[in-house]
């Protein structure tokens, strides 16, 4: 999950990049969204592969109650939050641009989500 949360970091700063320059009045570099999405997409599909993997082995290797920890709680915050975020990315890359802040808010949100999942796991670390 590290290396998911380092992927989504990096998506993070790409498209904050991109909304920059948006910003700014520029557009867009091709090679910015590229790189975006190049980071995004794995990011996203790890995370979410992440979420189900890190619940069998709270349950079935360590033998924790489903769900019953501060970590689980966020995990499933953040875990929406990437899930809303991609979705939104997806109909942004298939150019419906009118959610292009919520897509934006989402992502950010679900990176200090992710953030705070990561912190709160460690306590849970043999």
């Amino acid at each position: 999950m590290l290396t998911a949360l380092a992927l989504a970091a990096l998506a993070l700063r790409s498209g904050l990049a991109i909304r920059s320059r948006r910003l700014r009045g520029a557009p867009p570099r091709a090679a910015d969204r590229r790189a975006h999405l190049r980071v995004a997409k794995p990011a996203v599909v790890l995370l979410l592969a992440g979420f189900p993997l890190g619940l069998v082995s709270a349950v079935f290797l360590r033998g924790y109650e489903p769900l019953g920890t501060l970590h689980a709680a966020v995990a499933v915050l953040a875990t929406a939050l990437f899930a809303a975020a991609g979705w939104l990315g997806r109909t942004l890359e298939r150019g419906a641009h009118a959610r292009r802040d919520l897509h934006a808010a989402l992502a950010i949100a679900a990176v200090l989500a992710g953030a705070a999942a990561f912190a709160t796991g460690f306590v849970l670390l043999p």
